[in-house]
């Protein structure tokens, strides 16, 4: 092991020590020992401290015993006396940085500067989290690079963004470089930032680097099932499942060194384009900890080998990247060389199965104008037809793949795709116009993808693009009585008129007890997967996580049980769940993973319930935030009174049918109501009320935010939770 990296990383360790020993001084000073002390709508308080140490950083006074921690940790300086070859010091001392540096930024947070200013987003918080912490298990997000510095130039900097991108990494960016930093080259080179692209600038010191640390640790607290405190499990969980590293581009000062090894000890090893001393040995890295001198056109490839991260790209026939990095890539209208729909013109999108001998694969039409022959800001109509064959394609599927055409598009750079079946609305950029794309190219795009992700289904693949008025509203027409059709045999479907449900153990990886039970009336608890969905998943990856299952036996139909089910759910829970209830809360409910996009709790002196989306970061009724609660039914466990569920199971008849279903929702988040206030409307029809006068009744969080101001709201307006037998 190189002493010169052990000198300088424990050089750098001691600096950033004393300046966070300064800055927490200065914090007490101006605040007070009893002052909270939180990233922003984030759990887990201090990640890094609270994941390694179980130390629950709450307010200012509990960094002093983290100070104690970090002196602990401190190895003295390197000489010859006490240098050692291996990394132990040098670890140690990684560690310490990191626990220094998260308390520089928790303080910067109440005494400045803020870390949220101009491009700089400081800590991500939890709903982030969530949405794109599941992509590092669901495999969307291989991994992330965490890039220190600057490229030399505006154009490098543009180029190795890009090429990570394409790869669907996320790139977490921090410091800077002689006062340059990577985030402000690529703002410069007309690059869109922020977390709908993957390229996240966290901020301009070395200091932020743990906003990325930070996250690998929150991803393993709560996808991994890692509990605070089990840094070996942490650790080594990061090693396995999170592929990150660290690419450090410019002159390495004695601060990076010491964050560099805090990054090591997650397995994370670093790569940089300076001439340092290598640690070429593995051991705590899977392969080698630090290589450098690589040129800036092998640098990403070079990453991608050392950290052992497998990445597959389509290789797909357009003059454009492909990489789901370019889904939350916006065209606004400056920048938009034509569009297509969007209520300007008339378009739609449509995806049937035809017999085999009625497709002729992978060929592409495009019937009309395309949109080359456009001027900038031009529009035309356009109907896209996709028609697919296959042995194992079945007419169920057909709704699930046409909603990968927004996908799919989205995921070409330059191309921006909005809406879907006759309410689509579709853009090109100029600078993919520039590059030659036309409407053609999404033709080959939908059959690539398809053919990529649904290879188990599909045979064969060919698009038609229409673009003459005509053809498209008299085309759109027969689409519309599909949809119509479709959406009479979705909603017509209940759990009673099938036999086989099917599960999802997606999220087992984060909660080994989890176990999702999906029915027609009761969708993922994420939200992200229907009956029909977790069907077209088993049909593509028979050993996947969505398996079907026997109902067998009704053995109560109020709460929902049956008895093939419930063994189902005892094998794949490993002994530790017996019994589960789709249609209850109180009684055997499901567990929930960490992935819901709502917790419904009971509020026992109402005789009702209150249901918190993960958008909403107040306090609730029940003395809890959303990011407590979660704490609390998430994981695998069973909760009787809390369930997670998504949004839209809230709206099906099969909703706590056993207490009641939705006369017993006395309180819900305003935007909540609203978003979903058209299906509720529907629902509240069918069981006999006036929707406007139910609504009403329901409090949020501008009429009672605790459960005695719910209790008197609710008596005040006479809701009908009042007419219900007892929950218990």
């Amino acid at each position: 092991m190189s002493k010169i990296i052990a000198s300088a990383a424990i050089r750098g360790a001691h600096k950033i020590a004393k300046e966070a020993e300064g800055i927490l001084t200065k914090a007490i000073s101006e605040k007070g020992e009893d002052c909270r002390v939180e990233f922003p709508n984030t759990g887990y308080y201090m990640p890094i401290i609270y994941s390694m140490t179980g130390m629950a950083v709450e307010k200012l006074s509990d960094f002093k015993e983290v100070m104690q921690e970090i002196k602990g940790l401190l190895p003295p300086h390197v000489n010859d006396d006490l240098w050692v070859p291996y990394l132990g010091h040098t670890l140690d001392a990684g560690m310490a940085t990191l626990f220094a540096e998260e308390m520089i930024e928790a303080c910067k947070y109440l005494i400045g500067p803020n870390p949220v200013d101009d491009i700089w987003l400081g800590a991500a918080d939890d709903i982030i989290l969530r949405e794109r912490g599941i992509q590092f298990v669901d495999g969307t997000a291989p991994g992330f690079a965490a890039i220190v510095g600057a490229a030399p130039n505006v154009e490098t900097a543009v180029e190795i963004a890009r090429k990570l991108q394409e790869r669907s990494l996320y790139v977490f960016m921090s410091g800077h470089n002689n006062g340059t930093t990577f985030s402000e080259q690529l703002a410069e080179g007309g690059v869109q930032l922020g977390w709908e692209t993957r390229l996240i600038p966290f901020g301009r010191e070395i200091t932020s680097a743990i906003y990325a640390l930070g996250f690998a640790s929150r991803a393993a607290l709560s996808f991994g099932g890692v509990q605070a405190g089990d840094f070996r499990r942490n650790l080594l969980y990061n090693k396995n499942r999170i592929f990150a590293f660290v690419m450090a581009m410019g002159e390495v000062t004695d601060e990076w060194y010491a964050t560099a090894a805090g990054a090591i000890n997650y397995g994370f090893p670093v790569i940089a384009d300076s001439d340092i001393p290598e640690i070429l040995p593995t051991g705590v890295c899977t392969y080698e900890h630090v290589v450098s001198n690589i040129p800036y056109d092998q640098i990403v490839e070079k990453a991608v080998e050392v950290r052992g991260l497998k990445v597959k790209i389509t290789e797909i026939p357009i003059p454009v990247s492909v990489s789901p990095a370019f889904e939350g890539e916006r065209i606004r209208k400056e920048e938009m060389h034509c569009e297509f729909g969007g209520q300007r013109t008339p378009a739609f999108e449509w995806l049937r199965m035809r017999d085999i001998s009625e497709v002729e694969d992978a060929n592409v039409e495009v019937i009309g104008p395309d949109s080359d022959s456009l001027e900038p800001g031009g529009r035309l109509p356009l109907g896209i037809i996709v028609e697919v064959a296959g042995r194992k394609m079945q007419p169920d599927f057909e709704p699930v793949l046409e909603r990968q055409i927004h996908t799919f598009l989205n995921e070409a750079q330059g191309l921006w795709h909005m809406g879907q079946r006759d309410i689509n609305w579709v853009r090109i950029s100029k600078g993919a116009a520039k590059a030659g794309f036309t409407l053609e190219h999404i033709g080959k795009l939908l059959h690539a993808k398809l053919h990529d992700e649904y290879s188990s289904i599909l045979d064969k693949v060919q698009v038609k693009i229409y673009t003459d008025e005509k053809q498209v509203e008299e085309l759109r027409q027969q689409a519309q009585a599909v949809y119509t059709d479709r959406d009479a045999r979705l909603a017509g479907m209940q759990d009673e008129d099938i036999d086989t449900f099917y599960s999802c153990t997606l999220c087992q990886s984060f909660a080994p007890n989890h176990v999702c039970v999906v029915s027609p009336e009761r969708p993922g608890l994420c939200g992200a997967y229907s009956w029909l969905d977790c069907r077209a998943a088993f049909e593509i990856t028979p050993s996947g996580p969505n398996q079907p299952i026997a109902k067998g036996s009704c053995v109560d139909p109020t709460i929902g049980q049956w008895d093939k089910v419930n063994e189902f759910v005892i094998k794949t829970s490993g002994g530790n769940i017996e019994r589960m209830s789709q249609y209850s809360m109180i009684a055997d409910p499901m567990t929930s993973c960490g992935c819901f996009e709502c917790i419904a709790a009971v509020l026992p002196s109402t005789g009702g319930i209150m249901i918190v989306n993960r958008e909403y970061s107040d306090m609730t009724p029940c003395g809890m935030k959303f990011s407590t609660l979660a704490g609390t039914v998430g994981g695998g466990q069973q909760t009787p009174g809390f369930i997670g569920h998504s949004k839209h199971y809230i709206c099906s008849k099969k909703f706590i049918h056993a207490e009641g279903g939705i006369q017993r929702i006395v309180w819900m988040p305003k935007v909540l109501k609203e978003e979903i206030k058209d299906a509720l409307s529907e629902r509240i029809k069918e069981i006999g009320f006036e929707p406007e006068e139910f609504l009403a009744k329901i409090a949020d969080e501008t009429t009672a935010t605790t459960e005695e101001e719910v209790l008197e709201f609710i008596t005040k307006n006479e809701h009908p939770v009042a007419t219900l037998e007892p929950m218990f």
